[in-house]
């Protein structure tokens, strides 16, 4: 009976919020990279296709494809885990410092009345 109680108060991970397993990431990451080279080859030889029967600047399209496609299967298969965050996106919020207004252009009551009671003030000594 004790062990029941126990373990109810321990925090339990959910399923929807575990990672995948490191083994699992790698052979996704390596599957999408083979795909990605199998539609390079695809596009390497449709040019090569098309060159040979007189098809000129239309030959162009699958090159470009074939010359960008293994940069871009490289960063996807380099880019590492899928992020942690579940929450989606998380507005940027900049945690600058309060900006300073000098005492001769107004402002807030704060900074004046500060001055006024010799508070921050290099001139007085007391």
């Amino acid at each position: 009976m004790s062990f029941a109680s126990r373990n109810r108060n321990q925090n339990v991970q959910l399923v929807t919020q575990a990672r995948r397993p490191l083994s699992e990431d790698i052979s996704y990451r390596q599957r999408r990279y083979l795909i990605m080279m199998a539609f390079r080859a695809v596009c390497f030889g449709l040019t090569i296709l098309l060159f040979l029967n007189h098809f000129g600047w239309l030959a162009a399209i699958p090159a470009v494809f074939a010359i960008f496609v293994p940069y871009v299967a490289v960063v996807f298969a380099n880019g590492g885990r899928e992020p942690d965050n579940v929450r989606g996106f998380m507005e940027y919020r900049p945690n600058l410092p309060e900006r300073r207004i000098p005492p001769g252009q107004g402002g807030s009551g704060s900074t004046h009345q500060g001055r006024q009671q010799g508070v921050g003030d290099p001139t007085t000594h007391g």
